[in-house]
């Protein structure tokens, strides 16, 4: 036997009946900071911040990325693009 039920409600009202977290204030901080970078502009410490928190490794990681990134510049210290 098989039948199908339709649930006709909000996200915010689905994640209450399934006892889900309201994240919704999270939401608008992490929001808010992204808003501010795209207004402030990137800063090469906030690139570097962002690696080290993508990368398993930490320091070690960011190290290769470094290296990596020093491998394609030529020896004037131009990017080749």
């Amino acid at each position: 036997m098989k039948f199908t039920v339709d649930v006709d409600c909000t996200p915010q009202e689905a994640r209450a009946f399934l006892g889900l977290p309201d994240m919704e204030s999270v939401h608008e901080a992490y929001l808010g900071r992204i808003k501010e970078a795209m207004r402030d502009g990137v800063t090469p410490a906030m690139v570097q911040d962002m690696f080290k928190s993508w990368s398993p490794m930490g320091d070690g990681a960011m190290k290769l990325w470094q290296g990596l990134f020093d491998m394609t510049r030529t020896p004037g210290g131009k990017s080749d693009g």
